[in-house]
């Protein structure tokens, strides 16, 4: 899971992905990472923490760290939340780079619009909003791979 930050969208996705699998009894390995440095080793931000809280998630202990290029072979696939983000990781890959493998997350549920607005400098509300687009994503990855081990 990638966003910008690493702090508002791409934890939230972790958490919510990770209850998500552990619920269906699935062994997979969920982190996120984002393309910018400005928050590394901090924990998720706030509101993050308290909406997912409110949705029985603890991401409290998740620290935020950088995309790295050896991502892209670490993991099956990269989940982003934007275009711009997309386009970070694929510079950041650089020869390593598999675009079978890197999509934006909300292609997952075929949406009309599919970019995770960032709500670092919205309300609660839009964490909320949030959340949701991305605990539906989270659902039609289960069922697209979750027969898949």
């Amino acid at each position: 899971m990638v966003c910008l930050g690493n702090i508002c969208r791409s934890p939230l996705a972790e958490g919510i992905l990770q209850h998500k699998v552990m619920l269906a009894g699935l062994n997979w390995k969920i982190d996120s990472a984002g393309t910018g440095n400005y928050h590394i080793g901090e924990p998720p931000h706030i509101l993050s923490r308290k909406v997912a809280d409110l949705n029985g998630i603890d991401i409290s202990q998740q620290r935020c760290r950088q995309f790295r290029a050896s991502d892209m072979v670490d993991f099956d696939r990269i989940y982003v939340m934007d275009h711009d983000n997309y386009n970070e990781v694929k510079r950041m890959s650089g020869p390593i780079w598999d675009e079978t493998k890197t999509m934006l997350i909300l292609d997952e549920m075929e949406a009309a619009d599919n970019t995770v607005p960032d709500p670092w400098y919205g309300t609660e509300k839009d964490y909320h909003h949030v959340f949701g687009l991305l605990s539906a994503a989270c659902d039609s990855i289960i069922e697209k791979y979750g027969s898949i081990q």
